[in-house]
């Protein structure tokens, strides 16, 4: 907000454009899978490029919170919905949000890793891990839905991926 002479306040306009990418998608494994390879894809396109420590932290956060919306927050015949947020600044953070149609099963990450004989339990583990916040709240209009987030602050977008050299 800025104040003209006369001291009204006036919003102003952002300097750089925001890219939007939302997307409804089946509850499936294979919905989860595409919201990944589409969100890696977009990514790429609005200047983070595959292969960055950026793009590979965004892109394994979506594809946890896409997983979990699929297993915990799955009710037949309802979509999930994933909001990609990138501002064009590099100094604002990129937010993921995925809204599921389970609202009253909160996430809540294990108390520590679980063993290597379990194939689960360790989606929000890597969520905080990789994030530099994340949340989950109720879906704003009141439905039963629940949306999990996660914001991930913009990295130097030349930097090569630790996750690769893994």
């Amino acid at each position: 907000m800025t104040n003209n002479p006369a001291g009204i306040a006036t919003p102003t306009q952002p300097t750089a454009p925001t890219h939007h990418l939302e997307l409804r998608l089946s509850p499936t494994p294979r919905g989860a899978r595409l919201a990944r390879a589409l969100c890696a894809e977009r990514l790429h396109a609005w200047g983070i490029p595959y292969g960055t420590e950026a793009h590979d932290a965004i892109v394994l956060l979506v594809a946890e919170l896409s997983a979990n919306a699929v297993r915990h927050g799955r009710v037949p015949g309802r979509d999930f919905h994933l909001r990609l947020t990138v501002p064009a600044q590099p100094v604002a953070a990129v937010r993921i949000e995925v809204t599921d149609t389970r609202g009253e099963r909160t996430p809540e990450p294990a108390q520590h890793l679980p063993g290597a004989d379990r194939t689960g339990g360790r989606g929000l583990l890597l969520v905080a891990a990789l994030a530099d916040r994340w949340g989950w709240g109720p879906r704003p209009c009141g439905s039963p839905r629940k949306v999990v987030w996660a914001e991930c602050d913009r990295r130097n977008p030349g930097e090569q991926s630790v996750l690769g050299q893994m």
